[in-house]
């Protein structure tokens, strides 16, 4: 029986560059994938990552240069609360 996995699948048909299909049959034998399909999804996943912590580098520096000296003012306020309360914090000791 087919898992749900590979019976949500969407099946296409394309080629690569020889450099893409280099890295995907790396992926393959080092074990990170079991098949080509799943280097492809490994793949994509990585791109996705780096785009999202991107965008997210990007609207935060958007933010932050956005800031009136009052909103930088009690940013800094906060931040400086932040790290003064966890000093307290013994992150080594056991629960």
């Amino acid at each position: 029986m087919a898992s749900t996995a590979r019976l949500n699948r969407q099946k296409i048909s394309t080629t690569v560059a020889p450099d893409t299909i280099v890295y995907l049959k790396g992926l393959l034998d080092c074990g990170e994938a079991a098949t080509l399909a799943e280097a492809i999804d490994i793949a994509i996943g990585r791109l996705r990552t780096f785009e999202n912590r991107e965008r997210l580098a990007n609207d935060t520096t958007a933010y932050f240069d956005g800031m009136t000296e009052e909103e930088e003012a009690e940013e800094n306020r906060l931040a400086s609360a932040l790290m003064a309360s966890a000093r307290k914090f013994d992150v080594d000791r056991e629960p």
